[in-house]
């Protein structure tokens, strides 16, 4: 007869079992532990208590890791801002360099002015339709504020001339 000898002890599975818990809502972001952690403390106080602290004392509350990806880097804080500040100085300072290529660089700098000009043109277009868009609206205000006022003329004439006429029936 032989013996299978087992490679896990209750202790692993219990541990496992948080470690996977931990990477899964790693994977989905704080959000996810901030979710988990109201939930605990609407369906069992204690719990959602414990992750709060596992959340500070883990630094997963404060911490920007869990946060995805930007299109500028990865990160947040001043640090990460300045970081990618660079990169995209960088960036910018390759896309202005010299190719060697003539013909390539000419393309490239038209290229470039020309997205440059479309981007005023686009640019200066959503000014103009903030503003008209802003104007509808403050014409509209004006329009039932000007109705409003002359309903209101005009209920308080009809009073008066509804009190004018009870005065001349009792006179």
């Amino acid at each position: 007869m032989t013996q299978v000898a087992s490679t896990y002890t209750p202790a692993e599975t219990a541990t496992s079992w948080f470690r996977r818990a931990e990477a899964w809502l790693d994977d989905k972001g704080k959000g996810a532990w901030i979710a988990t952690m109201v939930l605990g403390f609407i369906f069992v106080w204690p719990v959602g208590l414990a992750l709060l602290f596992y959340m500070i004392w883990s630094k997963r509350m404060f911490s920007c890791k869990s946060r995805p990806q930007s299109p500028f880097g990865r990160g947040c804080g001043p640090r990460a801002f300045r970081e990618n500040r660079h990169e995209r100085f960088r960036t910018m300072h390759a896309a202005m360099r010299s190719s060697g290529n003539t013909a390539f660089d000419a393309y490239k700098e038209e290229t470039l002015k020309r997205l440059e000009e479309e981007q005023d043109q686009f640019e200066n277009f959503l000014e103009r339709l903030r503003a008209a868009k802003d104007k509808a609206e403050f014409d509209q205000f004006m329009d039932d504020r000007s109705r409003r006022t002359a309903e209101d003329r005009a209920a308080a004439n009809k009073d008066e001339d509804a009190d004018a006429n009870t005065d001349k029936a009792d006179a």
